[in-house]
């Protein structure tokens, strides 16, 4: 190892040294540039359950003649990105269920909820809808700073919130939760059908088809049905009238 004495400096600090000195104007954009940079390094470094998270919310069965409204809440993880999130509607149902899996492996966190057929029937259609995704946002293990919600209504909620026109085709996290609401609501029908075989559920999910319609003034509604929807009460009424 070289001694002191025989230390000779780089031609690079030699040079650095025979600059001229900075002007205040000079140090004041270095120091700028510096806080910068350094702001940089620590969010770099800031843990994963820090503030700034963001989650999307999205509905599954508004329009379905029966059962309950189900909403889920997703926060995205940017450090295990997820391919092929999309408007549920746009998938097939292998494709949502494979995506669901994931979703639920990659996640920081996500939470499914529900409003109950008698909630539906009791508040509105509507307002069931608000109060399963104000479930769903208050399920989360983590709290967002944001939630971003598809459509043009949001839930009351205690945090930040922004509602999205065709959100689910837009923001991936709402997409995300479009999946999970979709998909946990199917796999609800399949549950129902193998209660009520008769009307269909695992085909139409709900929906007013003439499938179900069919069933439904066959054999009236069962109790998961919507009574205070205009094709059910129609089939009631016909029924009381017989």
């Amino acid at each position: 190892m070289p001694s002191a004495k025989s230390f000779k400096p780089s031609k690079s600090l030699e040079l650095e040294s025979k600059k001229a000195p900075l002007k205040p104007s000079q140090v004041k954009k270095r120091t700028a540039s510096s806080i910068k940079d350094l702001l940089k390094a620590e969010q770099v470094t800031l843990s994963w359950d820090t503030p700034g998270l963001l989650a999307g919310v999205d509905e599954a069965g508004r329009g379905p003649l029966a059962g309950p409204v189900f909403a889920a809440a997703v926060i995205l993880d940017d450090l295990k990105p997820i391919q092929g999130l999309a408007d549920s509607k746009t998938l097939t149902a292998k494709k949502r269920d494979k995506l669901y899996d994931e979703i639920r492996a990659k996640a920081l966190c996500c939470s499914v909820a529900q409003a109950s057929t008698e909630e539906v029937d009791a508040l509105n259609i509507l307002q069931a809808t608000m109060l399963a995704m104000q479930r769903a946002v208050d399920g989360l293990r983590l709290k967002p700073v944001k939630v971003l919600v598809d459509g043009n209504r949001i839930p009351k909620l205690d945090v930040l919130a922004e509602a999205i026109v065709k959100g689910d085709s837009k923001v991936q996290a709402i997409s995300a939760a479009s999946i999970l609401a979709k998909v946990s609501r199917d796999r609800w029908c399949s549950d129902l059908h193998a209660q009520f075989p008769h009307y269909g559920f695992d085909q139409h999910k709900g929906y007013g088809t003439a499938q179900h319609m069919a069933a439904l003034k066959e054999f009236g509604p069962c109790p998961e049905h919507r009574t205070s929807f205009a094709p059910v009460t129609a089939v009631l009424h016909l029924k009381e009238q017989q």
